[in-house]
């Protein structure tokens, strides 16, 4: 069992700290940009939020098109809000064209930009800019960003927003190596939304590289209440039960990701610690 269990652990993790289960990679970005980027409420963004989503849509068809709309936009806002929309626009065409350095400077822009009285919007556009940060491999950078999108997200009083942008700078301190702090990330984020299933995912992954696998089982069970279709927390149920010498649940937890998702990179990965446990 131990032989099979190191095995297990190498081929999730590695033999050193890696950030391979707190995705940071373009594909990622791309994911959260989804999540982030509809309009303000309407009470303020006014009749401007029309504008907005037709950029937006345009982005995901023409993003040379949606950047040029962008940039003609600014020059002809008639307010202050008008302007960080134009901005928050230009982000999301940038992102489609995959220039994250300039997609991160608009999203800053446009969270200065924001008028007073819009603190959710500004703390969306915040976790934009650390989202294109960490896209580019800077997680210090994308840090401070996450931590002032959660100042707004504070103001507004969004427990969810709050939520998920903490999974997000967990995501750039375990790229940092400052895993007490991610843990600290991670609690908030479960206590500001307990329904959030990446966070119980996502701090079950942490605890299992912290060796703390009485937490990681507490954690990805939650998870799975959660998320029960989920092929990635079935693989890391998996692998948590595994490392603590549960083989017979370990392998349940790994077919049960060949039977949702049996297409799905997690399935692949689940077939290998299969073959590992069968071994």
């Amino acid at each position: 069992m131990i032989t099979s269990a190191l095995a297990l652990l190498l081929m999730q993790v590695g033999p050193g700290t890696s950030t391979s289960d707190f995705p940071d990679l373009p594909e990622e970005l791309r994911e959260r940009v989804r999540e982030q980027q509809a309009p303000p409420p309407t009470t303020t963004a006014g009749t401007s939020g029309g504008k907005l989503a037709e950029c937006v849509t345009l982005a995901t068809e023409d993003a040379e098109a949606a950047s040029d709309m962008a940039q003609t936009w600014r020059e002809t806002a008639a307010n202050q809000l008008e302007l960080a929309q134009s901005a928050h626009c230009l982000g999301l065409a940038l992102v489609r064209l995959e220039d994250f350095a300039e997609a991160q400077r608009a999203f800053d822009l446009a969270a200065d930009e924001v008028p007073d009285g819009a603190p959710a919007y500004q703390a969306r556009l915040a976790a934009m800019a650390g989202n294109a940060a960490m896209a580019q491999d800077k997680p210090a950078i994308a840090e401070i960003a996450f931590a002032r999108s959660i100042g707004f997200a504070t103001q507004a009083g969004d427990g969810p927003l709050m939520a998920s942008v903490a999974v997000d700078r967990a995501r750039a301190l375990v790229a940092l190596g400052r895993n007490d702090e991610a843990v600290e990330a991670l609690a908030s984020a479960r206590g500001n939304d307990p329904a959030n299933s990446r966070a119980w995912l996502l701090s079950a992954t942490l605890s299992r590289r912290l060796e703390r696998l009485g937490e990681a089982r507490e954690q990805i069970a939650q998870a799975a209440l959660l998320a029960p279709q989920d092929p990635a927390v079935g693989l890391e149920a998996g692998v948590i039960a595994a490392l603590a010498g549960r083989e017979d649940e370990a392998r349940r937890s790994f077919e049960s990701v060949l039977q949702v998702a049996p297409q799905s990179q997690e399935a692949a990965r689940a077939r290998a610690y299969l073959e590992q446990l069968d071994s």
